[in-house]
């Protein structure tokens, strides 16, 4: 049986490790370093985004946020923004020895989550 996203991530140690790198990656990245350095709670955010890694991904996590489009309505994230973080995740990716098969999967979550996020 082939392996889930999820594991091929490396499970939830993995998808952790994948999380805290693309963090490190935009707070040092000037397209979206003040966003992120102005997140009231950078460890929720984390934690937020482990869950959804998580439970997008095949895990057995449940993901206990508010949706997408929720999320981000108000935020006016641009294009150049939302690419600029689609970068660092798979410069992450990289770093952790992810291969190009789970960085395709990854970037097709991704854009499929654009419409709910980009200037809502």
């Amino acid at each position: 049986m082939a392996k889930t996203l999820y594991e091929r991530l490396g499970g939830a140690d993995g998808i952790a490790r994948l999380v805290e790198d693309a963090v490190d990656a935009h707070l040092s990245n000037p397209v979206v370093k003040t966003r992120c350095e102005n997140t009231k709670d950078i460890e929720h955010a984390k934690k937020m985004s482990r869950e959804f890694f998580c439970a997008g991904a095949g895990g057995p996590e449940t993901y206990t946020g508010r949706d997408m489009l929720a999320a981000h309505r108000g935020m006016n994230i641009s294009e150049q923004e939302y690419v600029a973080v689609v970068d660092d995740i798979l410069g992450a990716m990289d770093k952790n020895n992810l291969g190009a098969d789970e960085k395709k999967d990854v970037l097709a979550i991704l854009y499929s989550l654009k419409g709910d996020i980009i200037r809502v």
